[in-house]
This record gives structure tokens, C-alpha cells and sequence, in this order.
């Protein structure tokens, strides 16, 4: 989502880390850069003037200009101010009586009956028992939605149909999971294409009633300076908790994540990365600071990489890296555990200094070189996998024959496995895992 907006903040600030000692000149232009960018980024004219402003007061003092690395005090400088602008880590509160209720609201089209199969999935991972209300009686789709998603996952869901009334559903829904000791509720409410007084009204009223833990707007990123409005109307007139952005893996320009919560004063809570039913991440403005900037998030990497990965696996690999037994077989695995992490494109950006290695790339060509690897091992027979020492002229012709590609592509193919070869009997020489010891 921030692709645009990234590569034009870190070329900003390249060019100014190549000059020696800056003047205040050299801090304008960079800054005047910094502004336009971030206004063709989408974000709200106001939170962008405010933004300046605070980074030049801090960038021009003597202290800055005199620095023996000054460029690098700048690039501190609007990296903090970018954490700022993002707010503080938002932290679902889930604390008192129990049942904890989670009242989501939001346009139609915002993805928030996904987002709630999501955030059920997250919570009973991290040990809570929850269950889903299909609240939304306007859209019947919505009902079966989310009772899809409920049998997918194994999570409960509440259901009256479509006539019954929300708010009767919603307390129903509580007596229901006080008997069942199911905490939290995660209430799917009704959206409509545009907000009106009687959705506005009906949900004033499942609060009123129901006094909600948290109240969660799911707003798709994709809509720019109109999620920043949504954002606004809901917080005046319900009152919000938290904000959860979904579809932060399309092609949006940013604005409105890096508006939002400077508008609303509501901080971010959640972000949806992606279509699958995993793809939740907890918002932690630092590591979003990081990535816009392309200095990576190895840390949301590592917790991926833990979440995506099988243990005994990687146990089985280190024996074999041991004992310098790791083949193209094995090299596959892991590439298949990489894979689970998320789309390579969005790997790469986690990792420090890799970030402009996808830039420039059309969206997936990363994962589609992935692909053609798979096909040339696939293409392979076990034993060639497991000795590709093996490999002369014609046995390359064939593999390339049957994979579509060439005999250049399978030697450059090899070449890498050699380097990763050589790296993985390095790692197993002290507590490396695979791939795995890469992120950790």
C-alpha cells in the first residue's frame, strides 16, 4: 500500500545522506520533498502541515545542523515523527466481567465480516474462547458468510436469520456465551454504502445496551480521504475504541492510514494484509515507520516465521544440516515454508536493506520465480534432487523441457542452491534451523 510513497521518501532522504554538512537550505528542500510526497500520498492536508511543521522545528536547530552526520539526525528525526503521526500501539482491552464484547462497525464492502472470522481466529489462538454474532440482518449473505467462516475455523456463531432484530440478536447472543463461558463476542453489525441515521441509530443502541469493550471501525484503506470522513462520522456519533484497516495489501496511495488516526485521535488496532483468514497483523506504528521508510520489520517477520513454521521440520533440518545432507528436496521444503509467511514482495520489504530489491518488479514476480523453481525441481527425478551433482548436459535439457524454462535458468537455479548450500552447512555448524535461522 505504501510502495509509492516509500520509494519517494527514501530517495528523498538517499540524496540527502550523500551531501556532508547540510545548511538549512538543504533541510528545506528535502522537507518541501517530504511534503509533496506525502500529499500525493493521499494524506489529509492538515495532518501533512502539521507533520512538517513539527520535523522542521526539530531539524534546523543548530544541534542538527552542526551534527557530524546531520542526514542521518534528519532521517531519526522523520522516522520519529512518523511513529507519532501513527500513534501508539493499540492494544485490544479486554479486561473486567466476562463476556468481553468486540462490536465492529462499518461501511458495506469494508471487509468486515472477513475481518471478524479474523480477529475470532487471532483471539482463540492467543487462548480466549470466542464467538461470532451474525448480527447483519439486511445482507443475508453476510449470515451465511460468516457461518462459512465459522465452520471453516471451528468457531461458534450466533444466528437468528434475517428477522429478528440486531439488538435482540446481539442480546441473545450475550446471555448465550455467559452459558457457554465464550468470551469475547464479536458482534458482525449491519453496514450500508453510505452512512445514515438509521444505521447510525442502531448502533448507538446495541452500545447503549450492550456497553461494548471495544468498538471497531473496519475501514478499507483502499477509499483514501474518504475512510478518513467514515472514520470521523463514526467516532462523533457511536464512538470508536479502535480502528482496523483492511486491504493494506492493495495498490492504495497510504493517506488514509497515516491520516486516521491523527484525525480521530482512535488508534489503529489491526491491519488486514491479505485475503487470507491469517492475514490479521497487530498494528505497531514503529515497524510501519520502518517499512515506509525501508528500513524493514524484522520483528513482525520473525513472529510470521514462527507462526508459519512446522518445529519438528525444522528440527529435521537442522539434523540434516548437521550432517551436511541438505539436497534440492529440502530446498524446496523450505522454499514452501517461506511461502506461508506471506507474498515474497511483502517479505522482502520486512527485511532491512531488501526492500528495494522488489522495487521496480511488477506486483508477484517474486512469487512467480518462486514458482519457476518449484517447476524445475518438480521436473526433476529424487534422485537428481537429492545429488544434483548428477546433473550433466542432457539431464539439464530434459529438466528444462519438461518445466518450460531454460538450461540458463536451471544453472542459475543451481548456482543459487549452491550459495544457500553453503550458507545452511555454515548455520548448522552452531543453533541454525533452515531458512528459519535466518529470521531469528
Amino acid at each position: 500500500m505504501f510502495e509509492n510513497l516509500s520509494n519517494r521518501l527514501q530517495a528523498i532522504l538517499k540524496d540527502l545522506s550523500r551531501k556532508g554538512r547540510l545548511g538549512e537550505k538543504d533541510v528545506d528542500v528535502a522537507l518541501r520533498e517530504v511534503k509533496l510526497a506525502l500529499l500525493e500520498a493521499d494524506v489529509n492536508f492538515r495532518v501533512v502541515k502539521q507533520f512538517i511543521a513539527r520535523v522542521t522545528e526539530r531539524a534546523v536547530g543548530t544541534q542538527i545542523l552542526k551534527s557530524l552526520t546531520p542526514a542521518q539526525q534528519v532521517i531519526k528525526i522523520v522516522n520519529e515523527e512518523l511513529i507519532a503521526l501513527l500513534g501508539e500501539s493499540g492494544k485490544l482491552e479486554l479486561t473486567g466481567p466476562t463476556p468481553h464484547v468486540i462490536m465492529l462497525v462499518g461501511l458495506q464492502g469494508s471487509g468486515k465480516t472477513t475481518t471478524a472470522a479474523k480477529l475470532a481466529l487471532r483471539l482463540r489462538k492467543s487462548g480466549q474462547n470466542p464467538l461470532l454474532v451474525a448480527a447483519d440482518v439486511y445482507r443475508p449473505a453476510a449470515i451465511e458468510q460468516i457461518e462459512v467462516l465459522g465452520t471453516q475455523l471451528d468457531i461458534p456463531v450466533y444466528s437468528e436469520g434475517i428477522k429478528a432484530k440486531p439488538l435482540d440478536i446481539c442480546s441473545h447472543a450475550i446471555k448465550s456465551a455467559r452459558k457457554s463461558a465464550q468470551s469475547p463476542v464479536i458482534l458482525d453489525t449491519a453496514g450500508r454504502l453510505h452512512i445514515d441515521d438509521a444505521m447510525m441509530n442502531e448502533l448507538v443502541q446495541i452500545k447503549r445496551r450492550l456497553s461494548p469493550t471495544e468498538v471497531l471501525l473496519v475501514a478499507d484503506s483502499m477509499t483514501g480521504q474518504d475512510a478518513v470522513r467514515v472514520a470521523q462520522e463514526f467516532n462523533r456519533i457511536v464512538g470508536l475504541t479502535g480502528l482496523i484497516l483492511t486491504k493494506i495489501d492493495g495498490d492504495a496511495r497510504g493517506g488514509a492510514a497515516l491520516s486516521m488516526r491523527s484525525v480521530t485521535g482512535v488508534p489503529i488496532k489491526f491491519l488486514g494484509a491479505g485475503e487470507k483468514l491469517e492475514a490479521l497483523e497487530i498494528f505497531y506504528p514503529d515497524r510501519m515507520a520502518s517499512r515506509i521508510l525501508g528500513m524493514g520489520d524484522l520483528l513482525t517477520l520473525i513472529e510470521k516465521a514462527e507462526e508459519a513454521f512446522d518445529e519438528e521440520q525444522a528440527i529435521r533440518m537442522e539434523q540434516k544440516l548437521r550432517k551436511a545432507t541438505f539436497n534440492l528436496e529440502d530446498f524446496l521444503q523450505q522454499l514452501h515454508e517461506v511461502k506461508k509467511i506471506g507474498p515474497m514482495d511483502q517479505v522482502l520489504q520486512m527485511i532491512p536493506g531488501f526492500s528495494s530489491v522488489s522495487q521496480g518488479m511488477p506486483q508477484g514476480v517474486t512469487d512467480r520465480r518462486l514458482k519457476t523453481i518449484e517447476a524445475m525441481i518438480y521436473s526433476m527425478t529424487p534422485e537428481e534432487r537429492s545429488n544434483p551433482r548428477i546433473l550433466n548436459a542432457s539431464r539439464k535439457r530434459r529438466i528444462a523441457r519438461g518445466s518450460g524454462t531454460t538450461t540458463q535458468d536451471l544453472n542459475q537455479l543451481l548456482r543459487q542452491f549452491r550459495q544457500v548450500q553453503k550458507m545452511m552447512k555454515q548455520l548448522g555448524s552452531g543453533r541454525g534451523r533452515g531458512i528459519l535461522s535466518m529470521f531469528g
